[in-house]
Protein backbone atom coordinates (compact mmCIF):
# COMPACT_ATOMS: atom_id res chain seq x y z
CA UNK A 1 0.00 0.00 0.00
CA UNK A 2 0.98 3.80 -0.57
CA UNK A 3 0.58 5.88 2.24
CA UNK A 4 0.03 9.47 2.43
CA UNK A 5 3.78 9.58 4.42
CA UNK A 6 5.85 7.52 1.65
CA UNK A 7 3.93 9.53 -1.30
CA UNK A 8 4.85 13.13 -0.12
CA UNK A 9 8.63 12.16 0.88
CA UNK A 10 8.97 10.67 -2.27
CA UNK A 11 8.06 13.31 -3.97
CA UNK A 12 9.61 15.82 -2.37
CA UNK A 13 12.42 14.81 0.22
CA UNK A 14 15.45 15.31 -2.46
CA UNK A 15 14.55 18.66 -2.08
CA UNK A 16 16.26 19.24 1.41
CA UNK A 17 19.58 18.54 -0.35
CA UNK A 18 19.44 22.11 -1.72
CA UNK A 19 18.22 23.81 1.18
CA UNK A 20 20.64 22.33 3.40
CA UNK A 21 23.51 23.67 0.73
CA UNK A 22 22.36 26.75 -0.58
CA UNK A 23 24.99 29.24 1.38
CA UNK A 24 28.24 26.27 0.76
CA UNK A 25 31.09 27.21 -1.71
CA UNK A 26 32.35 24.40 -3.51
CA UNK A 27 35.46 24.20 -1.38
CA UNK A 28 33.29 23.58 1.46
CA UNK A 29 31.00 20.98 -0.44
CA UNK A 30 34.25 18.87 -1.10
CA UNK A 31 36.00 19.18 1.88
CA UNK A 32 36.91 15.68 3.61
CA UNK A 33 36.49 15.91 7.49
CA UNK A 34 37.33 12.60 7.43
CA UNK A 35 39.91 10.78 4.79
CA UNK A 36 37.81 7.28 5.18
CA UNK A 37 34.30 9.13 4.79
CA UNK A 38 32.45 11.07 1.74
CA UNK A 39 32.05 14.94 1.79
CA UNK A 40 28.73 16.63 1.22
CA UNK A 41 29.68 16.23 -3.17
CA UNK A 42 29.99 12.99 -2.79
CA UNK A 43 27.30 11.85 -0.90
CA UNK A 44 25.04 13.95 -3.14
CA UNK A 45 27.04 11.62 -6.09
CA UNK A 46 25.86 8.66 -4.30
CA UNK A 47 22.16 9.82 -3.88
CA UNK A 48 22.01 10.51 -7.43
CA UNK A 49 23.84 7.53 -8.52
CA UNK A 50 21.30 5.11 -6.39
CA UNK A 51 18.54 6.45 -8.23
CA UNK A 52 18.80 4.44 -11.19
CA UNK A 53 19.81 1.55 -10.00
CA UNK A 54 16.27 1.35 -7.21
CA UNK A 55 14.35 2.02 -10.76
CA UNK A 56 15.91 -0.70 -11.97
CA UNK A 57 15.09 -2.87 -9.41
CA UNK A 58 11.87 -1.89 -9.05
CA UNK A 59 11.44 -3.03 -12.62
CA UNK A 60 13.14 -6.14 -12.32
CA UNK A 61 10.39 -6.33 -9.46
CA UNK A 62 7.79 -6.01 -11.83
CA UNK A 63 8.83 -8.37 -14.57
CA UNK A 64 10.66 -10.93 -13.03
CA UNK A 65 9.25 -13.53 -9.73
CA UNK A 66 10.70 -12.92 -6.76
CA UNK A 67 14.53 -11.29 -7.99
CA UNK A 68 17.51 -11.16 -5.68
CA UNK A 69 19.61 -8.73 -5.29
CA UNK A 70 23.12 -7.72 -3.78
CA UNK A 71 23.55 -4.85 -1.07
CA UNK A 72 24.55 -1.57 -3.42
CA UNK A 73 27.88 -0.59 -2.75
CA UNK A 74 29.12 3.01 -4.16
CA UNK A 75 32.32 1.58 -4.00
CA UNK A 76 32.11 -1.16 -6.23
CA UNK A 77 30.01 0.66 -8.61
CA UNK A 78 32.57 2.20 -11.65
CA UNK A 79 29.79 4.39 -12.40
CA UNK A 80 30.12 6.03 -9.05
CA UNK A 81 33.34 7.67 -9.87
CA UNK A 82 31.58 9.52 -12.55
CA UNK A 83 29.22 10.67 -10.99
CA UNK A 84 31.90 12.16 -8.51
CA UNK A 85 32.63 14.27 -11.45
CA UNK A 86 29.77 16.28 -12.14
CA UNK A 87 29.26 19.65 -9.98
CA UNK A 88 26.73 19.02 -7.49
CA UNK A 89 24.51 21.68 -9.67
CA UNK A 90 24.51 19.05 -12.21
CA UNK A 91 24.01 16.41 -9.79
CA UNK A 92 20.99 18.08 -8.37
CA UNK A 93 19.50 17.99 -11.65
CA UNK A 94 19.98 14.38 -11.74
CA UNK A 95 17.98 13.86 -8.81
CA UNK A 96 15.33 15.63 -9.32
CA UNK A 97 14.77 14.09 -13.19
CA UNK A 98 15.09 10.59 -11.72
CA UNK A 99 13.37 11.26 -8.86
CA UNK A 100 10.14 12.19 -11.26
CA UNK A 101 10.77 8.77 -13.16
CA UNK A 102 10.15 6.96 -9.94
CA UNK A 103 7.70 8.99 -8.29
CA UNK A 104 5.47 8.35 -11.48
CA UNK A 105 6.53 4.76 -11.24
CA UNK A 106 5.84 3.97 -7.94
CA UNK A 107 2.37 5.95 -7.70
CA UNK A 108 0.99 4.57 -10.58
CA UNK A 109 1.11 1.15 -10.01
CA UNK A 110 -1.94 -0.92 -9.83
CA UNK A 111 -2.53 -1.84 -6.41
CA UNK A 112 -1.83 -5.78 -6.60
CA UNK A 113 1.84 -4.93 -8.62
CA UNK A 114 2.70 -3.01 -5.34
CA UNK A 115 3.00 -6.32 -3.31
CA UNK A 116 5.51 -7.98 -5.89
CA UNK A 117 8.83 -9.09 -3.91
CA UNK A 118 12.15 -8.28 -4.27
CA UNK A 119 15.14 -10.09 -1.54
CA UNK A 120 17.04 -7.69 -0.52
CA UNK A 121 19.99 -10.13 1.54
CA UNK A 122 19.57 -8.40 4.56
CA UNK A 123 16.33 -7.72 4.82
CA UNK A 124 14.99 -10.74 2.99
CA UNK A 125 11.71 -10.16 1.20
CA UNK A 126 10.43 -6.96 0.45
CA UNK A 127 7.76 -5.93 -1.77
CA UNK A 128 7.58 -3.08 -3.73
CA UNK A 129 6.26 -0.85 -1.21
CA UNK A 130 8.99 -1.87 1.04
CA UNK A 131 11.81 -1.29 -1.28
CA UNK A 132 10.46 2.02 -1.52
CA UNK A 133 10.24 3.03 2.36
CA UNK A 134 13.90 1.42 2.53
CA UNK A 135 14.82 3.48 -0.25
CA UNK A 136 13.84 6.48 1.11
CA UNK A 137 15.17 6.04 4.88
CA UNK A 138 18.57 5.57 3.09
CA UNK A 139 18.27 8.97 1.52
CA UNK A 140 17.47 10.64 4.88
CA UNK A 141 20.17 8.85 6.15
CA UNK A 142 22.31 10.62 3.76
CA UNK A 143 20.26 14.24 4.08
CA UNK A 144 21.22 14.03 7.98
CA UNK A 145 25.09 13.54 7.07
CA UNK A 146 25.23 16.47 4.62
CA UNK A 147 22.98 18.54 7.38
CA UNK A 148 26.26 17.88 9.87
CA UNK A 149 28.74 17.92 7.60
CA UNK A 150 27.41 21.66 6.13
CA UNK A 151 27.13 22.48 9.46
CA UNK A 152 30.52 21.27 10.44
CA UNK A 153 32.12 23.28 7.19
CA UNK A 154 30.15 26.51 7.93
CA UNK A 155 31.70 26.56 12.03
Amino acid sequence: MIYSSLTERLKNQHKTIASIIIKLNNSQLQYHPSPAKWNIHENIAHMAKYQPVFIDRIRKILTNEEPAFEVYKAEEDDEFEIYCAFTTYELLKKISSDREVIFHLITHLPVDKLDRIGTHPKYGKLTISEWTEFFLLHEAHHLLTIFQLAHRVRG
